[in-house]
């Protein structure tokens, strides 16, 4: 999508499963930034790898193997983030967005089941401590020459570029189902529902924020706008597979509730397109 374009584009910290997509995507036009350049002592590297790019996207997560109440994670977050901070106070013209997840947002009610820029702000763990304090920190110095965007996506959902086994819940109700059971997080009776989220359709929006700035700073929450209850998406993969549906499983690390699409579609002028049953026939065939 950005391969043809005159701009450059900046990608730090990237994770394993979104990034891999949105350097795909960004083709020649990406700068990777890599973890030695953010060492102390690199300031000029790292000047010099921005200097010709006009968006710097930061992956603002911990590390897959983290525990994210251990306060190592939050330290580890920081200490990522400064150096990409404090450079992008140095230049002028840099669109900083910050990639996150819901997790600093409080937990779905039936009063309150939708999630968008505006809801407020409650870390579920100590790792959602620290994307708020990069969020908090990169939205402080936001000017209309160095505008900020943070995005916080739903459950994402989608196989690693890499091979081998996908991401997310869904994936893990595949793989469960080989043995003719699920394991679904809660009890039969939760009615909370989980809004699934492609991980190119979050690339997408990444895209899509990257070529509009914002006139100086904005959250924005990216979801599908359709949530369906675990247990309706349990006997989904129950008719495809035959699986029976086990309950119980710890839900406390779960994203329950739905992004207001309307809001992400007036933003970026489009809404995800790939939808859960989408979703769920790709991870059944990704393990068979």
């Amino acid at each position: 999508m950005c391969g043809p374009l005159a701009m450059r584009v900046a990608v730090s910290s990237p994770d394993e499963f979104v990034a891999p997509y949105l350097c795909d995507a960004l083709g020649d036009a990406l700068v990777e930034i890599p973890p030695e350049v953010l060492e102390e002592g690199q300031e000029m590297m790292l000047d010099a790898l921005l200097m010709p790019c006009t968006t710097l996207i930061h992956f603002n997560s911990t590390a897959p193997d983290s525990d994210r109440d251990d306060r190592s994670s939050l330290l580890a977050m920081r200490e990522a983030a400064k150096p990409i901070l404090s450079a992008v106070n140095r230049h002028q013209g840099l669109h900083l967005i910050l990639v996150g997840s819901l997790r600093v947002h409080p937990k779905a009610t039936p009063d309150e089941p939708f999630y968008s820029g505006f809801t407020r702000l409650s870390p579920r763990d100590i790792a959602a401590e620290g994307q708020i304090w990069v969020e908090e920190s990169a939205l402080e110095h936001a000017e209309p020459e160095r505008p900020v965007s943070i995005i916080r996506a739903s459950n994402v959902q989608g196989t690693l570029k890499s091979g081998g086994d996908g991401h997310g819940l869904l994936h893990a109700f595949a793989r469960d189902s080989i043995f003719g059971w699920v394991s679904v997080p809660g009890s039969q009776e939760n009615k909370f529902p989980k809004d699934f989220l492609h991980v190119r359709d979050l690339v997408e929006s990444i895209l899509a924020v990257m070529q509009s700035p914002p006139p100086t700073r904005e959250a924005i929450a990216i979801g599908t706008g359709r949530a369906v209850p675990l247990r309706d998406v349990a006997q989904i993969f129950a008719s495809e597979t035959g699986a029976e549906p086990v309950f119980g499983t710890d839900d406390s690390q779960e994203v329950y509730g739905v992004v207001d699409v309307m809001e992400v579609e007036h933003r970026l002028g489009f809404r995800p397109s790939i939808t859960l049953e989408q979703m769920i026939s790709e991870a059944i065939q990704n393990v068979n």
